[in-house]
């Protein structure tokens, strides 16, 4: 059996989980990661991995980065005669509501490269003016000469008639140019949300291309599967051609990693917490994981299916400064892996302080048994660096460690807030669940200033994302625009979601999946007649009872009255791959005394106190653990303050109570 291995590509480490399908075993390591080269991190991690056949499932920010840092490709937009503009148009929605100077993004193309053809479809898929073929050959020798590389084709209700959008496509990729049809990417109604998808693929896609024929080259022989941001993987061909998809590949593992713990704890209720060493990943488990076609990437609508995930740029390698009104900052600039925080030793006499310089100053971090002792750190360098920013606002060193801490923890519970209370969570319902490289040492504080009561670490907590992958199954999505009335009879909608379902089932099957193996899961965008946005509900019978039931729930009130119109119908078709199945462990005596490594004073919410140190590698299922106390594992550490204590379940998850002292 092939080994299964997950690969996670992130700002400062890349993770990777490899399962021995055999022995049952997990074995998870990190390796800095290489910005100027990603694929430099992955292909040194395979190396360790053995030469057996390798079933990879890889998640990367190459995409991600792509649209971020404006690195995309050179693009061109071809649309429809009179709407050149819609890109820059958009909503005209402020970012920033109350801000009297907030800018929107620049559009991903410029107006000069925005060029019109001559045709017209109406809204019920009607020709109503034929294509002017003549206008694509003036069309290409203008792309030409401006050097561009990458064309989106976003035409008017191509979503009801596909057929210029083909012609044009075909005569761009004729002319040698890499091309994205919103007709292929999102064939929904929508014309701003549709155009900018499909010109954010046509951004990314070529970067991808590019990196993802490295990476296959490198690895003739092995399986490889792409991460999608909807928990699902495809094919490297699908992620070349429609990278927009990998948006949040890394995020999304995490989050179907978080959803399958769920399920194994029996805990429905989850509120999740990626803190890695350049951004924090946020996401909300009500049962099950949340989808959304609304998300944005860069202040770009993005209407692909992902997990409903929110980003903020606080991680370990965040950077401190002190602002121009004297006020201290931390992030979103990061110290990345190249040179790393202050206490990685790179960075020399300039170096700036960091979140994880701050927690090695305070004593929460172990200089010596960072990565399970294979990397230590500079305490001299870590000191230092917080000196000279602690002289700018004059404190001590540990002072403006705390500081640092304080401000950044504040951006992070900011992000949990708004994936709870801002959607009608509350979160004193849910569990913390905490994971990343650098997650254990803020969880404990996070989920007491929003009066959590329990946080959960789970065993591979560092590689949590790439354990994910793992587990990933093949999963794509398939859309279409109907705008039916709410009375419509089941047999004509069931109709056509036959001809979806159709589609679905041969294209998994040309991936090799079984029919034994698909699940197809039916949905329809619903919203009351003279609503402007729609809410998805599951298709069946009782559809319509659901979506008053969802609007009540979401919104806060129901009009049964009121008549109600099908949007879209949505198909989810999954191809089920094995995935490791953990058991459960007897549990030991409570005691945890084995596992002491020693005690040594740490700075902690109240002052500094002595406080034990555990090997976590030592701790078995039905150990206790009262705080204050530090659990340092090969590749995390985990923070306990003095008025809460662990335990350890049967999966060797550290649950953590909140507030309460071991009985």
């Amino acid at each position: 059996m092939n080994l299964r291995i997950g690969i996670d590509i992130g700002g400062t480490f890349t993770d990777l989980v490899v399962y021995h399908p055999q022995s049952k075993q997990i074995e998870t390591f990190k390796i800095l990661s290489t910005p100027a080269d990603p694929a430099a991190a992955l292909l040194e991690g395979l190396g360790r991995t053995g030469g057996e056949r390798r079933q990879i499932i890889h998640g990367t920010t190459v995409a991600t980065n792509a649209l971020l840092e404006g690195k995309g490709a050179v693009t061109a937009l071809v649309t429809t005669r009179g709407f050149r503009d819609v890109l820059e148009i958009g909503r005209q929605n402020r970012p920033d509501l109350y801000n009297l100077f907030a800018a929107r993004p620049e559009p991903l193309v410029p107006r000069a490269l925005r060029l019109e053809v001559s045709e017209r479809v109406d809204h019920h898929g009607e020709v109503l003016t034929p294509l002017l073929e003549e206008d694509l050959s003036e069309i290409v020798a203008a792309l030409k000469s401006a050097g561009v590389e990458s064309v989106a084709v976003s035409l008017l209700f191509s979503f009801l008639y596909p057929g210029h959008e083909e012609t044009t496509a075909g005569q761009l990729e004729q002319a040698g140019f890499f091309v994205s049809t919103s007709s292929s990417i999102l064939p929904t109604f929508r014309e701003y949300e549709r155009t900018s998808t499909t010109v954010a693929n046509a951004y990314v896609s070529p970067v991808m291309a590019r990196y993802l024929s490295k990476v296959e080259q490198a690895l003739e022989g092995d399986n490889l599967q792409i991460m999608q941001s909807n928990g699902g993987s495809i094919s490297p061909a699908e992620a070349r051609a429609q990278a927009v998809r990998c948006i949040l590949s890394g995020p999304a593992g995490g989050a179907v990693a978080a959803h399958s713990l769920a399920g194994q704890i029996g805990s429905t209720k989850l509120l999740t917490f990626d803190m890695g060493g350049t951004s924090t990943d946020v996401s909300l488990i009500d049962g099950e994981l949340r989808v959304t076609h609304e998300a944005t990437a860069g202040g770009f609508p993005i209407g692909v299916p992902i997990i409903d995930i929110h980003t903020v740029g606080s991680g370990g390698g965040s950077l401190a400064r002190v602002d121009r009104g004297g006020a201290l900052r931390v992030g979103p600039e990061s110290a990345g892996a190249d040179p790393g925080p202050a206490c990685y030793g790179r960075a020399g006499p300039a170096a700036r302080a960091t979140v994880t310089d701050a927690n090695l100053v305070l004593g929460r971090l172990s200089s010596e048994h960072f990565l399970g002792g294979r990397m230590r750190l500079d305490m001299r360098a870590a000191k230092d660096a917080l000196s000279v920013l602690g002289e700018d606002l004059g404190l001590t060193p540990e002072q403006a460690a705390l500081g640092i801490l304080r401000v950044s923890n504040s951006h992070m519970e900011r992000a949990l807030r708004v994936i709870s209370i801002e959607r009608g969570y509350d979160p004193r319902d849910f569990s913390l669940l905490s994971f990343g490289g650098a997650g254990g040492l803020h969880a404990v504080n996070l989920a007491r200033s929003l009066n959590i009561s329990t946080v959960i670490v789970p065993p591979h907590a560092s590689t949590f994302s790439a354990y994910g992958m793992i587990m990933a199954d093949i999963i794509k999505d398939y859309t279409i625009t109907v705008m039916l009335p709410g009375e419509t009879q089941l047999g004509e909608i069931e109709s056509l979601f036959r001809g979806l379902e159709s589609q679905a089932k041969n294209d998994l099957r040309g991936q090799g999946v079984a029919a034994e193996s698909t699940l197809l899961e039916r949905a329809c965008d619903m919203r009351y007649q003279g609503q402007s946005f729609e809410l998805m509900v599951p298709f069946g019978p009782d559809f319509s009872d659901d979506f008053h039931a969802r609007h009540q729930s979401v919104y806060g009130y129901s009009s049964q009255s009121t008549p109600l119109e099908i949007v879209n119908l949505r198909i989810k078709a999954t191809g089920r791959v094995p995935s490791p199945e953990l058991q459960p462990q007897p549990e030991a005596a409570p005691g945890a005394a084995h596992a002491v490594i020693d005690e040594r004073p740490v700075v902690l919410a109240g002052g500094k106190r002595a406080t034990k140190r555990y090997d976590g590698s030592l701790l078995e299922p039905g150990n206790r653990i009262p705080g204050p106390a530090i659990v340092i594992r090969p590749d995390t550490t985990i923070l306990l303050e003095a008025q809460d204590h662990a335990r350890v379940d049967p999966y060797l998850n550290l649950v953590i109570t909140i507030g309460e002292e071991m009985p």
